[in-house]
């Protein structure tokens, strides 16, 4: 019988294989082995001991030389998608329609698409909406107005009490708040994990019978946002930054949170309807769309990760994720950049075209209420649609002050600002009702509202004189401020 010869050559292939795994395996453990030394040796090298609150972001930026080199690209004003960017826009220029909406109050002076984080200082000095205090006692602003612009707020809320601080004006504090939104904002110094400085969001959770520290650390990288782009008013004459989410976060939870203790943000000068102004309720309505829903957080889009040799470092260039869709959208989405592109600008375009059918009619429900006022309607007889007004402007603002929301939710924004559109309507209806009872028989003459200036005159604004007054104020009283701080070693001297 003869016998079966093996083939040795199978022995080989394996034997060869074998080998290719050992090594393989060998050069993993030595690249995990390498990584691991100089990320302890990053940490075991810290230039400076940083103790308590640490406002200056220069000197985390010893520590923490990559991740502060990002951070200072948020000085870059080089971008600009479809629809805005990171640099400075007036936003009443292009929508004036905006100044009749917001007439009785400070924003119909100024209001400018927001820069990056280093500018949190600079363009909070510099709007008009902050006026011209000549005193540390004097307005017209709290200091609660500062409270989301600088690292040097959670120290000073530390030194003076958070009530306290809230109650103190804006210009008292204008050399300590010197400092752009920074490293000690979001993180502890000692382990550099991520932290809540901010009194008002966790207030909100202990309301709502949660604890914020028990948030797992993917929700951190939402919440530590969260800190700041949320909707918040002042309440009381302590002007405390509040949340308004005992209700829950939806529009319509923190309408009637609003309603329950009758609040407004101010009276319309036009219309004398009591209206809610909306921050930017950016984490809620991020919470309503797909991205949130799933457990997309704020820093995966706005702070992508990159490497730097051996060292995974988070972007601090917070900007929109369209100007790097390569590290941004095209980790999860295989598709071509301009195909990504097209579908953030087709959701923009659509919700952009019902926001300004929803501007023209609300500014008509106002005209028509001025109108009406002037022309003898009563208290009574102008209660329900002063309600609607106020609704529709409401909903209008929700769905307009918040960064990205026509991307980061578009159905709800859509179906938010559909609902202001039928409450200007019905305002509208409302408002010809009361013309007709009074005899007014003819249509409402509507101002030219064109441009800027127009629509500023219109509502009795003397621009000029405001301006001139600002401009001489940031020339005067502001590099006091900065010198004071400079000799107080509140901020780093170059």
């Amino acid at each position: 019988m003869a016998t079966r010869k093996r083939k040795p050559v199978w022995g080989w292939i394996l034997f060869i294989v074998v080998l290719g795994v050992v090594f393989c395996l060998g050069l993993l453990a030595a690249s995990i082995t390498q990584r691991r030394a100089e990320i302890a040796t990053l940490y075991a090298n810290k230039k400076v001991d940083i103790n308590g609150i640490e406002a200056r972001n220069e000197i985390w930026g010893e520590n923490y030389p990559r991740e502060y080199e990002t951070w200072k690209e948020t000085a870059k004003m080089d971008f600009r998608s479809k629809h805005m960017g990171n640099q400075e826009e007036d936003i009443l220029a292009s929508r004036p329609n905006m100044v009749v909406l917001w007439a009785g109050y400070l924003f119909s002076q100024d209001y400018k698409a927001p820069r990056g984080h280093m500018y949190a200082i600079e363009d909070n000095r510099n709007t008009l909406r902050t006026g011209t205090p000549s005193s540390p006692q004097d307005g017209p602003q709290p200091a609660t107005c500062w409270t989301c612009k600088s690292p040097d707020v959670p120290r000073m809320m530390k030194e003076l009490g958070v009530e306290n601080f809230y109650k103190t004006k804006w210009g008292a504090l204008g050399n300590q708040i010197v400092n752009p939104i920074g490293c000690a904002d979001c993180h502890d110094p000692k382990t550099m994990g991520l932290v809540i400085t901010r009194p008002a969001l966790v207030e909100a959770f202990q309301r709502q019978g949660k604890d914020i520290r028990q948030a797992s650390t993917q929700e951190m990288r939402s919440l530590v946002c969260a800190q700041c782009h949320v909707e918040y008013y002042f309440k009381g004459d302590g002007k405390y930054l509040t949340l308004p989410w005992d209700k829950g976060m939806s529009m319509e939870a923190m309408e009637e949170y609003y309603d329950e203790s009758n609040f407004s943000d101010f009276t319309h000068a036009l219309s004398k309807a009591p209206i809610i102004k909306a921050q930017h309720p950016d984490y809620e309505i991020a919470s309503m769309g797909i991205h949130g829903q799933k457990g997309v957080s704020c820093a995966d889009c706005h702070m992508p990760y990159k490497t730097e040799g051996a060292i995974k470092v988070s972007d601090h260039h917070l900007m929109s994720p369209l100007q790097n869709v390569a590290n941004t959208c095209q980790t999860c989405h295989r598709d071509s950049e301009a195909n990504l592109k097209q579908y953030v600008y087709d959701r923009q375009d659509k919700i952009l075209e019902t926001r300004d059918r929803v501007e023209k009619e609300l500014v008509k429900a106002h005209v028509m209420a001025k109108y009406a006022w002037e022309h003898g309607a009563t208290e009574n007889q102008m209660k329900s649609s002063l309600k609607l007004i106020r609704q529709a402007q409401w909903r209008w603002d929700f769905g307009v002050a918040s960064h990205g929301a026509s991307f980061h939710a578009p159905v709800e924004t859509q179906r938010i600002l559909s609902h202001s559109l039928d409450k200007s309507l019905l305002a509208q209806i409302e408002i010809q009702r009361v013309l007709t009872s009074i005899g007014i028989k003819e249509e409402v003459p509507m101002p030219d509202l064109s441009t800027k200036a127009k629509a500023q005159s219109y509502i009795g604004l003397d621009m000029p004189v405001l301006e001139a007054k600002k401009k001489n104020w940031i020339e005067t009283v502001v590099p006091v401020w900065v010198k004071t701080a400079r000799d107080k070693k509140r901020l780093v001297s170059k």
